[in-house]
């Protein structure tokens, strides 16, 4: 990039460079991103692209420390569209906003390079994605455009590529850096009164299968030829990856320590203290994030823009290890600060950015088909959405059932039914887990927006609650 001072890394450099503060931590995020859309125009069989572009994106955070007789306060200030001219104004108002705070709770010594050393390439220039992406992707979806003209199908969706380069630096000689690729891809398919979805979760759209993705709505669409009426109630139901993924991140967002210690979630213990080492799954499942997951690659060190109970500004740099939160069914692991690790007297366990649930021998397991076909009577679902919580004490959530529910007897899908409203508590939901098939890697529905990262098993839960009858289509 053009101009003193304007790449990522003197950004930096200079932001710490202008600090006047006890301590300072700064973070510039360079984003680009390409998209591609489509749709069926008035709804008639095909699609046809409608938008594509590429969009620039950078974001600046400067994190002032100032110390005090009572403690350590913190300023934390962001701005977009950063350059060399604006630096000093930010660093200023993040100083002035440290000095106007209280000490900062969660207050811990700034991170130096014997915690994380320096990263490669951070001096280089960020990395950028392109439209060139969807090189391969777009031919794949040409053709799809076609088979659903023969098909008598309307196809819409759109797909996705963002890459972020994080730069970290810091007062005490942190330099670090993380480029995050993220894709994402939905597919829609209607035809008549059906509608159907798939999704996908890639790093750089190689591994995309468009006529995978199709063939996969063009079965459920035969399924919705055939429509059936059933009232709500508890019913032995499917989950695909994707709608497990969905309640697996909300339960995995419900996994903070302190609150846990302190009474106020589904994983404190009746009378005190947290389930630890409790049993939560009936099968033996290990649910558990990884950095260096295959396909599933995350920052291994913190990168915090803000301060909660689960992420601190403090510990921007911490190394993110692998970590198994649910250990062969039990408990094993809730997420942890320095901070929040030194209140409940728990091991510092900083949140992944991606999720795992399996079983250890996958050999074995079962794919969805082979799952329907050992059903006698249950619901398979598509996928969920418009999931809001209703109690954290139990981590009792609510939602709607989406884009094709279906009947399954003696072994074969016979017919689409009504969608529903369900309210189920993922944690309980585990203990109803009766058989889980092979992992893979899912586009979770609802949370796509905040956590694509995700590998899950389909699954046989028994009595899973449709607590009524939704209109929604």
């Amino acid at each position: 990039m053009a101009g003193q001072h304007n790449s990522p890394h003197e950004l930096v450099e200079r932001a710490l460079e202008l600090s006047r503060a006890d301590g300072c931590v700064v973070l510039v995020d360079e984003e680009t991103s390409a998209n591609l859309r489509w749709a069926a125009p008035d709804n008639r069989p095909g699609g046809a692209l409608t938008t594509n572009g590429v969009t620039r994106g950078r974001r600046l955070t400067v994190i002032s420390t100032v110390h005090g007789t009572e403690g350590t306060a913190s300023g934390v200030l962001a701005r977009e569209a950063v350059t060399a001219a604006d630096i000093e104004e930010l660093v200023r108002a993040a100083e002035a906003a440290a000095r106007a705070a209280g000490p900062a709770e969660d207050a811990q010594p700034l991170l130096g390079p014997d915690a994380a050393p320096a990263s490669a390439g951070f001096t280089e220039p960020p990395a950028e994605t392109s439209i060139d992406v969807f090189a391969e992707f777009a031919p794949q979806l040409g053709a799809a455009f076609a088979r659903a003209r023969t098909a008598g199908q309307a196809l819409y969706g759109f797909a996705r590529h963002e890459l972020i380069s994080s730069y970290l630096g810091s007062s005490t000689g942190l330099r670090l850096r993380h480029d995050q690729p993220t894709g994402t891809v939905e597919l829609n398919a209607k035809a008549g009164a059906a509608s159907a979805w798939a999704g996908a979760a890639t790093r750089d759209f190689a591994d995309v299968d468009v006529a995978e993705l199709q063939s996969t709505l063009g079965e459920r669409l035969g399924w919705g030829k055939r429509r059936i009426d059933l009232p709500a109630g508890r019913y032995e139901t499917l989950l695909p990856p994707s709608a497990l993924a969905d309640l697996m991140i909300s339960l995995s967002w419900s996994m903070n320590a302190r609150d846990a210690v302190e009474g106020r979630t589904v994983f404190s213990r009746p009378g005190g203290g947290t389930r630890l080492g409790e049993r939560l799954a009936q099968l033996p499942l290990t649910l558990r994030s990884d950095p260096a997951a295959a396909g599933l690659e995350s920052a291994p060190f913190v990168l915090a823009h803000s301060s909660t109970d689960s992420h601190s500004v403090f510990d921007n740099g911490l190394p993110v290890g692998a970590t198994e939160w649910i250990r062969g069914g039990e408990l094993a692991e809730l997420q942890t600060t320095r901070h929040t690790a030194a209140l409940t007297g728990l091991p510092v366990r900083p949140a992944g950015d991606n999720l795992l649930l399996e079983l250890a021998d996958q050999s074995a397991a079962p794919t969805l088909a082979d799952m329907v076909a050992r059903t006698e009577r249950g619901l398979l679902l598509t996928c969920l959405w418009y999931i809001r919580e209703v109690d954290p004490a139990t981590l009792l959530l609510t939602g709607l059932t989406r884009d094709g529910v279906y009947l399954v007897e003696n072994g074969q899908v016979v017919g689409e039914v009504n969608n529903f409203r369900f309210n189920e508590s993922p944690v309980d939901l585990l203990g109803r887990i009766t058989e889980a098939g092979r992992t893979e890697r899912c586009l979770p529905r609802e949370w796509s927006d905040w956590f694509s990262r995700a590998a899950m098993p389909p699954v046989r839960v028994s009595d899973f609650n449709m607590s009524s009858v939704s209109q929604a289509s």
